[in-house]
């Protein structure tokens, strides 16, 4: 799935995770909002969620995957795998076009409809048109600095702002 319009970094480092987006949302061409909040603090407080996306579609997995994640009394792996399923195989739900990524203190994950459940191996995962960009800069980063996570999110997103026309500098950074 190509997703334009957004950029999502979630770096862990040192026992930390941080989340962070841009808060730009564009309507084919055109930017209608500077600043959106694409990371959400969920699970009483203990789970960051990002999506890339179109809103509508984003807002109805992130309470999907929140009622599943109080479902399994906050099993980050166990909700993520049930919403992975859900998506995949509800037709209502398979037509929905964004990715999710999730991350409690102990592990990360990057959901999609059409079944991806990853789990980074270097604790960076980045999606979105600008992801690739986040990525690359939270890698070079994490590698030459002793920025903390939240540092490292932020800095990565203002390289990628500058770099993706559908990622702007407004960005909202959560951390555990």
């Amino acid at each position: 799935m190509k997703v334009r319009s957004t950029t999502v970094l979630c770096v862990r480092r040192d026992g930390k995770v941080a989340m962070a987006g841009d808060g730009q949302v564009t309507l084919d061409r055109v930017i209608v909002k500077q600043g959106a909040r694409k990371i959400r603090k969920l699970g009483g407080g203990n789970v960051l969620a990002g999506f890339a996306g179109t809103a509508a579609d984003a807002f109805a997995l992130f309470t999907r995957f929140e009622s599943r994640l109080e479902e399994f009394r906050g099993n980050l792996e166990r909700a993520a795998v049930e919403l992975v399923r859900d998506w995949r195989t509800d037709r209502a739900l398979r037509r929905l076009e964004a990715l999710l990524i999730v991350a409690d203190a102990r592990r990360s994950f990057l959901l999609s409809g059409g079944g991806d459940l990853i789990e980074p191996d270097d604790g960076l995962i980045a999606v979105g048109s600008g992801g690739s960009c986040a990525l690359a800069a939270a890698r070079a980063l994490m590698t030459h600095s002793a920025l903390s996570a939240a540092e490292i999110a932020r800095e990565a997103m203002r390289i990628a702002a500058g770099l993706d026309i559908y990622t702007n500098d407004q960005i909202v950074c959560e951390e555990l």
